[in-house]
């Protein structure tokens, strides 16, 4: 009997007609809503537009795909827009913080939303830290070139070189990143938005330019590895294609959700997958694909044309362009566990927002040394192995949720509708599974890990001190830190 009870808390779902905010006055956990359709698209873009464009599609071209990069990138953007089409329906819906881990947690009950969410901490942790480790190899890079002598110590994590001790300037950005997130989302998002506007003319120079050194005898042949190259390059690319599911983690702070969040969420996506597109037949058509450079295929492609100052102008671009990528996923991190802590999945003591900025920085400051710890004492490559899983997860549980809610609750009040339902949503399932596959051994074993704690977290408090728990025993909803 007890078994039977227990089976039936984990599926405990949240109402949709019960998800609230919590007014300040009670416990200190609300959010101001402040950001308007193109602010939020600007995150959005932030998020997926960075190392894409300047690192992995020269590698993607160089060793797997060829001039058929481009198509690599177009498979992905199609997956990543069936699961796009599924977050905008939810986001409309539901326009409250938590993402994926909220959306979980309404339809398909209390266990997966939490291990959605738990997972979200880890992954997006972990790319804010991979994301820092890449810029700072750019950054070292520039200072050498400006004759600058760095001690070892500092220039990376222990074992990347000779006297390595921690990677400094990546720590220091994840804390940098952490105080921009505290000053209030209104301010951040001005920050990311001057900075996204920077990236995107830098993006556009690039393809401006080098438009005019384009060699069509370079897109022959076109798939010089074969078909299957260019499929094998979108499971590489797709990673660079999402960004919008962290963006959704700030729908309670947009002044209209229900109508701005779908909007921003596709919008962002459409961006970024015209930029990558452009990108991709200029890179392609510069330089052979066999000469392109795997680790910063414009700068290398401009110095082979004579273009030097640009090249430099281009390392530039990337380290900020990357900068936004950070912001985006932190900001991410951020809400989720603000959100799972708000309904009493963690303690509530997380979700204490801060008095007159409105912003929980008990979490952000706690994401900030934890990515910067990450950042400054793990290799890249370790680094990077925490990530992907729990995010191609995120995007199944999404994708079928939308499906089992439409189905079960048609008539609910949606202000943006998934189309081809199911097939588009389901098409984000098998290509998110698909893509799992990919991933190496080393990663599933991190992720049971990760999933058994989460496992003795879950029953060891969530279970019993959740929200749901308290009102199935009748006890008043716990009101949380003091404001």
């Amino acid at each position: 009997m007890a078994g039977l009870r227990m089976g039936q808390g984990v599926l405990r779902r949240k109402p949709i007609e019960h998800i609230e905010e919590t007014e300040a006055g009670g416990g200190g956990t609300r959010l101001t809503r402040s950001l308007g359709l193109w602010q939020l698209t600007a995150i959005g873009v932030g998020g997926i537009i960075g190392a894409g464009i300047f690192t992995l599609a020269g590698t993607v071209a160089n060793e797997k795909a060829g001039p058929a990069v481009l198509i690599s990138f177009l498979i992905a953007g199609v997956a990543s827009a069936a699961a796009a089409f599924s977050y905008a329906e939810f986001a409309g819906l539901i326009p409250k913080a938590g993402s994926a881990y909220t959306y979980g947690y309404v339809v398909l009950g209390e266990i997966t939303g939490w291990f959605i969410g738990w997972d979200l901490l880890l992954e997006y942790t972990a790319i804010v830290a991979v994301v820092a480790i890449g810029i700072s190899g750019y950054f070292n890079f520039l200072l050498n070139e400006m004759g600058a002598d760095l001690p070892n110590w500092m220039l990376g994590a222990p074992g990347t070189g000779d006297g390595h001790k921690v990677d400094l300037f990546a720590a220091v950005l994840c804390l940098f990143i952490a105080y921009m997130l505290t000053l209030g989302i209104k301010n951040a998002a001005r920050f990311e938005m001057v900075v996204v506007v920077l990236k995107v003319l830098v993006v556009l120079l690039v393809i401006g330019v080098g438009f005019f050194h384009v060699e069509t005898g370079n897109y022959s042949p076109f798939f010089p590895f074969g078909v299957s190259g260019a499929f094998t390059g979108a499971a590489t690319v797709f990673f660079a294609v999402f960004g919008y599911d962290a963006m959704s983690t700030a729908a309670e702070e947009s002044k209209d959700a229900q109508r701005h969040m779908p909007k921003a969420i596709l919008y962002s996506l459409a961006i970024s997958m015209v930029l990558y597109v452009l990108a991709c037949l200029v890179l392609t058509g510069m330089q052979d694909y066999k000469d392109i450079d795997p680790e910063s295929g414009f700068s290398s492609a401009f110095k082979a044309v004579g273009l030097s100052g640009l090249a430099d102008v281009i390392a530039v671009g990337a380290i900020i362009g990357i900068l936004t990528v950070m912001f985006t996923f932190m900001l991410g991190c951020t809400r989720v566990w603000f959100s799972m802590s708000r309904d009493g999945l963690l303690p509530k003591w997380f979700a204490k927002t801060h008095p007159t900025r409105h912003v929980p920085t008990r979490v952000t400051w706690i994401v900030g040394f934890a990515s910067a710890a990450i950042a400054g004492f793990l290799p890249i490559g370790e680094a990077a192995e925490l990530t992907n899983i729990g995010i191609l997860l995120a995007f199944v549980v999404v994708c079928i949720a939308v499906i089992v809610l439409r189905y079960k609750q048609p008539d609910l009040p949606r202000t943006f509708r998934c189309p081809g339902m199911p097939v588009v949503p389901a098409i984000g399932v098998v290509f998110s599974i698909w893509l799992i596959t990919f991933l190496e051994w080393q990663t599933w074993v991190r992720f049971a890990v990760w999933f058994a704690v989460g496992l003795v977290v879950y029953f060891a408090y969530s279970y019993r001190k959740s929200e749901l728990a308290r009102s199935e025993r009748g006890e008043p909803r716990d009101p949380g830190p003091a404001a």
